[in-house]
């Protein structure tokens, strides 16, 4: 949209919506509307950023990898974490408010008590590694599956790695998930200090 069209919708002035796009491109360190258009959604203090465009992989075929996570909903925190690592013996990896993190094996369970777009208690969630999400992402969209959003940073672990995810449905509207973690690069911790 022009940047009156932007005003009129938003009830500012011209000169506030221009504020407020010079502070974006600013902020993620392009040069222009067009550029902002195209943005991938990467953070420029990403280790995701620091890698080239010609370096990311071109992928004439999609290979999901193996399962990362599974979610499943849960009623309450407390007593399935008890449960999960006491009773099954999974080893248990954090507990984050109403969400909790266990090893499986190798594929992390993540049990979730938040009701906010969780889907039915029981219901999960398969979460397929991937090593370029935003290319993964791509291909499968060129095949006809859609997309919620684009890729996004979930988290940043203190070691500096990256979990970005992207999720999707399948034919019955079962969700699903795209996953991948960036290691840090020299460039990408200068900006954490």
């Amino acid at each position: 949209m022009s940047t009156r069209v932007i005003a009129l919708r938003q009830g500012v002035s011209v000169d506030a919506v221009k504020f407020h796009v010079s502070n974006i491109l600013d902020k993620l360190g392009l040069d222009n509307r067009a550029q902002l258009r195209s943005w991938e959604g990467i953070p420029l203090d990403s280790a995701l950023h620091h890698q080239h465009t010609a370096e990311r992989s071109a992928m004439t075929s999609v290979s999901l990898g193996p399962i990362g996570q599974v979610s499943h909903r849960v009623s309450d925190i407390a007593a399935a974490v008890t449960w999960y690592r006491d009773v099954l013996g999974l080893p248990h990896l954090s507990t984050y408010g109403d969400v909790a993190f266990f090893d499986a094996g190798g594929t992390r369970l993540f049990l979730s008590a938040i009701d906010e777009g969780a889907g039915q208690k029981g219901e999960s969630i398969i979460y397929f590694r991937v090593g370029d999400i935003h290319a993964t992402q791509d291909a499968l969209t060129d095949r006809g599956v859609v997309f919620v959003g684009a890729p996004h940073m979930i988290h940043r672990h203190e070691s500096g790695v990256e979990e970005w995810m992207s999720f999707f449905t399948d034919p019955d509207g079962h969700s699903l998930a795209l996953m991948a973690q960036t290691p840090p690069t020299d460039t990408s911790r200068a900006h954490e200090s």
